[in-house]
């Protein structure tokens, strides 16, 4: 698939001279709302783990998009990719991209999080995992570091995005006997867990933690 437009959207903000500053500044407010005053190391850490997930949106939709192909969920993954692609391309959405790389928390956040959704979906009803990335963690600190009411509205983007995309029903039909043949036959589909995922490790310094 292509991801041209947003590779292009995450390398002209990230590499804008503002933009390490402007992480610095939003995870140092989130910390003193803890109590905590980090340091600078502290801060790049941070730093460094948004920026990271921001530019892990175009890698994973590819990998979701060929996993979701090679166990017949194609079309729903295709939905899926459409509503994220249109959500990137929207300047005033939930958090406006005129913010800079601020307004590109939630245009990965909807990304990542529709795209570990149909994977638990997939997990559930199969044993299995859609692709070898575990994104759960990473999304749960993104979800503390933007914080409400934002991201009340972001789930709400991605609940109606599984919803109309019908992947619950889609994935609950491979639930049946022949097909879980099916898929056991098919060695490129995760049945040993997740082979990795973003490190969220060394955070707590900020006032964020996986709990």
């Amino acid at each position: 698939m292509d991801t041209t437009s947003i590779e292009s959207i995450i390398r002209d903000i990230s590499s804008d001279p503002l933009a390490a500053r402007d992480l610095h500044d939003l995870l140092a407010v989130i910390a003193e709302r803890s109590g905590i005053d980090p340091d600078e190391r502290e801060l790049e850490r941070g730093s460094r783990f948004v920026t990271g997930y921001i530019e892990q949106v175009p890698y994973m939709l590819k990998v979701a998009s060929t996993a979701a192909a090679n166990v017949g969920l194609e079309e729903e993954m295709g939905h899926i990719v459409g509503m994220v692609l249109t959500y990137w391309e929207m300047d005033e959405d939930v958090i406006p991209d005129h913010l800079g790389i601020i307004g590109l928390l939630d245009d990965a956040y909807c990304s990542l999080t529709t795209l570990q959704a149909v994977s638990d979906h997939y997990r559930l009803q199969t044993g299995k995992h859609m692709f070898p990335d575990d994104l759960t963690a990473a999304n749960r600190m993104m979800r503390k570091i933007i914080g409400e009411p934002y991201v009340g509205e972001l789930d709400a983007i991605v609940g109606n995005a599984i919803r109309d995309a019908g992947v619950m029903q889609a994935v609950k039909s491979m639930a049946s006997e022949d097909k879980r043949r099916n898929l056991d036959a098919r060695a490129n589909i995760w049945n040993h867990g997740p082979a990795g995922e973003m490190p969220v490790d060394g955070l707590k310094g900020l006032g964020l933690d996986t709990d």
